[in-house]
């Protein structure tokens, strides 16, 4: 399966390869390609650690995006471009954020402590898709599904609920059956979850050609 990665996002990876570690195209930019739809933004993860990073891209503008959580970011043409250490997130004692992360050179477990198998998919011309939790096929299937147990993953971060129901009403997708139960018995966490942030979903939401249906 081939993605057209745009000029900058292949010469990023490149950079990286080049210097020994491994760099993917990966989440949202990786799952708008499938679909054919031109990708907001770009993300990249790599096994190099931030220090890497910033050694590597010495030679361009970069800026600390949250480093201590392993990304930096990078201008490039007046574009900018995330990029993340692979990780393990640690406990999740606020539903929001992880207490601490552990870097890790494994690119699945990486993609493991991702949301949705849509968004849990990397890309590089080098090795082509890596898809360990079938998102590729969820994407045929037009449906939302989490990474593994979906009560977990509505646990740790229980924005993740409206993201969900944004994703199914945005690209006009169902919510699989045991996701679709997890939102229901993790409702009550989103009251630990700022508003600001549910409303900004929740805008997105309503302007999804799957609205009514979901709001239903």
């Amino acid at each position: 399966m081939k993605i057209k990665l745009p000029t900058n996002v292949s010469m990023i990876i490149d950079r990286f390869e080049k210097n020994g570690f491994s760099a993917y195209a990966v989440g949202g930019c990786v799952r708008d390609s499938l679909l054919q739809k031109e990708p907001n933004d770009w993300d990249i993860c790599t096994d190099a650690l931030p220090q890497d990073i910033l050694r590597l891209f010495s030679d361009f503008h970069t800026f600390d995006t949250g480093i201590k959580h392993g990304t930096v970011s990078v201008v490039i043409n007046s574009s900018v471009y995330e990029i993340t250490t692979f990780r393990i997130d640690g406990e999740y004692f606020d539903n929001r954020h992880p207490e601490k992360v552990e870097f890790t050179d494994d690119l699945v477990t990486d993609l493991s402590r991702r949301d949705f198998t849509v968004n849990a998919m990397a890309y590089s011309d080098r090795t082509g898709l890596v898809d360990p939790f079938d998102g590729a096929y969820d994407l045929e299937l037009m449906a939302v599904r989490c990474v593994g147990n979906p009560v977990e993953r509505f646990t740790e971060d229980a924005l993740r609920i409206m993201r969900a129901l944004r994703f199914a009403s945005c690209y006009n997708m169902a919510i699989e059956k045991h996701t679709a139960n997890a939102i229901f018995e993790c409702k009550k966490l989103l009251n630990n979850i700022a508003a600001e942030r549910i409303t900004a979903e929740f805008n997105k939401l309503v302007c999804g050609e799957n609205c009514e249906y979901i709001m239903r």
